[in-house]
């Protein structure tokens, strides 16, 4: 039986940008939703997920980009020349709404031979927010407020401490947060165990030669999770017992793989308007692409977070 398909916030930003932009690169990690939003859209779907649709794409580049459009290349990173050949049609004039791009990994370094700057746009694509999780009607608009907009604010909300605790362990990926506690947390645990290993040889060519140490550093990188600490505080958090952290340029690579990814999410620093220089010397605070995910990786859950009290 066929799922309703749930709008999302990306829906509104696609509505807007589609008609006056020719491709539009939809990235983020695996299973955030990017295939069934643009999918609603496109009239030709190449999915590249599938080694038969991958092999006849390699042959002829040119053919592949001749059906009916919107035109959705997915997980276009397995054929990076598509990108390039995305590109030279917007530069031959391609009309607005032709192609849409979905990946879930950046291709490895050196993989297309530009950049796609001014040809293609790209927006990032996230977990299920709550609005869109359909638990309570936003009554508040940030857009509306920023353009000027007063509207009445009361404060109250059916939503405890305890909701959003196990909202967080719920997950924001769509198909898995529908599934049973126990099923969920099987899901996680298993997306995480293939992101940081088989996804990072598929994606990038990598084969993780310490994985234990690689979860270590995820670990840590997850118990930093809202804070703004210190890429050294997390490299040496990530040796456990007496066991020697791992070496700078390890961390330092470990963290260029999980952006890759689309795992790692910081959020920039707040900076009001008038201390645009000042706000550049503050760090942004660590987040992985869904709090799920660290909560899994630091083993918490909402039974723990019920019972706690709010100051």
């Amino acid at each position: 039986m066929a799922m309703r398909y749930v709008r999302r916030v990306l829906d509104h930003e696609l509505d807007e940008l589609m008609p006056g932009l020719p491709a539009i690169a939809v990235d983020g990690p695996k299973g955030v939703g990017k295939t069934a939003t643009c999918g609603q859209r496109a009239a030709t779907v190449l999915g590249l997920d599938d080694p038969l649709t991958l092999s006849l794409v390699r042959a002829d580049l040119d053919r592949a980009l001749g059906g009916a459009r919107p035109i959705l290349i997915d997980e276009w990173q397995r054929a990076p020349a598509l990108w390039d050949r995305v590109r030279r049609a917007v530069d031959a004039g391609a009309p607005p709404s032709s192609f849409l791009l979905t990946g879930s990994a950046s291709p490895a370094l050196g993989a297309i031979a530009h950049s796609g700057a001014g040809r293609i746009a790209s927006l990032r694509m996230r977990p299920m927010a709550m609005p869109e999780r359909g638990l309570q009607e936003p009554t508040v608009s940030l857009a509306s407020l920023l353009d000027g907009g007063h509207p009445p604010v009361s404060g109250d909300s059916s939503l405890a401490l305890a909701d959003y605790a196990a909202e967080i362990e719920s997950s924001g990926f769509p198909g898995i947060r529908a599934l049973s506690p126990r099923a969920r947390r099987t899901q996680l645990d298993s997306y995480l165990t293939r992101a940081l290993s088989r996804d990072l040889a598929d994606a990038q060519g990598v084969t993780v030669r310490r994985p234990d140490s690689l979860r270590a550093w995820a670990i840590a990188y997850a118990t930093a999770t809202s804070s703004t600490a210190t890429w050294e505080t997390i490299r040496t958090a990530a040796s456990p017992g007496d066991a020697d952290p791992p070496s700078k340029p390890t961390t330092v690579r470990y963290r260029d793989w999980l952006t890759a990814l689309w795992l790692l999410d910081p959020v920039p620093a707040w900076r009001p308007q008038g201390t645009a220089m000042k706000g550049l010397t503050r760090s942004p605070k660590h987040h992985l692409a869904d709090p799920a995910l660290a909560a899994r990786l630091m083993k918490v859950g909402a039974l723990r977070c019920s019972t706690a009290k709010v100051a």
